[in-house]
């Protein structure tokens, strides 16, 4: 009787299993298919690629390469040409808004009367006034609750309070406390500039990492060489926020002061042009603290290069 040999299948290591019901030769052929299919896809994604470069490119040279100073302010200087040509046209009552040409004979003559400039150097004084006491008492107050437990307990939820105050609401306060004179004023600037200044020195306080710290002890640092070289340093971003804010608050507090009870500052200047319908020294007095609060901008910014040159964020570049 013969015997019946059953062929017996010898796997290997290369080659894959197959699933029930698939035919040997389709694997290979979905492979070739799906090998030639990754090809286009790749090969469309570069030529994706290299039409949006060339677009991107075309785009570029359609732009005139002006310098940046020229195109942030090529967006005023078009603001203020419709103005003017609208204001020429008839289309504004210069009783109820003078044109940009008023304005600036405005100017020119309260200049060549001296008027200007007396009142706006009484606005800084008060400005700076105010702001260096502000200021000086937010640090203060922010260090002692940003390195003291007790002075947190103490000051944070006191400042949490004072800061939900609207500072114009203190007026009527302010004028009992210290009369009509100069005072009132300089008070109500600090009192609108130190709570800014507070929050975000103690946030820039307790926002310091602390691997810094942990990292400093390792090296040696005592409680005051952590608070010299790492604390105080990591909260200088946190402390430039809060001067920004305070610079501003500044200017908006100073407008409102100086149209009550004040014989001098750009506000009674805008208050006096009001009896008389001067619609062209209300703008003026206007577009003044606008530059006066930009300049104070550019300050801050000045500074933050300065001091934080350690630190380089997203340009949007």
């Amino acid at each position: 009787m013969a015997s019946t040999t059953v062929p017996t299948a010898v796997p290997t290591a290369a080659a894959p299993e197959l699933a029930p019901g698939t035919v040997p030769g389709a694997q290979a052929s979905a492979t070739l298919v799906d090998a030639s299919t990754l090809s286009r896809s790749s090969r469309s994604a570069r030529s994706a690629r290299s039409a949006r470069s060339a677009r991107s490119a075309r785009s570029a040279r359609l732009w005139i390469p002006l310098p940046r100073g020229v195109r942030r302010l090529a967006g005023p200087v078009l603001v203020l040409l419709s103005w003017q040509a609208l204001g020429m046209l008839g289309q504004i009552n210069p009783r109820i808004l003078a044109t940009p040409g008023q304005v600036i004979s405005a100017a020119w003559q309260l200049t060549r009367d001296g008027e200007l400039q007396s009142n706006l150097l009484a606005s800084l004084q008060r400005v700076v006034e105010g702001l260096a006491i502000g200021v000086s008492l937010g640090v203060l107050l922010a260090v002692l609750a940003g390195l003291f437990r007790l002075g947190e307990d103490l000051v944070d939820s006191t400042m949490q309070v004072i800061r939900a105050l609207p500072a114009l609401g203190l007026l009527p306060l302010v004028i009992i406390w210290f009369g009509v004179g100069e005072a009132p004023k300089i008070a109500l600037v600090a009192f609108a500039t130190a709570c800014p200044v507070y929050v975000n020195t103690y946030a820039g306080i307790r926002g310091v990492e602390n691997r810094l710290v942990e990292a400093g002890r390792v090296l040696g640092l005592g409680r005051a060489g952590l608070i010299r070289h790492v604390i105080l340093p990591g909260a200088v971003p946190g402390f430039l926020i809060g001067l920004r804010f305070a610079l501003t608050s500044a200017w908006l507090v100073m407008i409102i002061a100086e149209q009550l009870n004040a014989t001098s500052g750009i506000g009674y200047l805008m208050n006096q042009a009001q009896a008389w319908y001067r619609t062209d020294i209300i703008v003026l007095g206007l577009l003044i603290y606008g530059l006066l609060g930009l300049g104070a901008d550019g300050l801050v910014r000045l500074l933050e290069r300065r001091l934080l040159v350690w630190r380089r964020g997203f340009d949007g570049g």
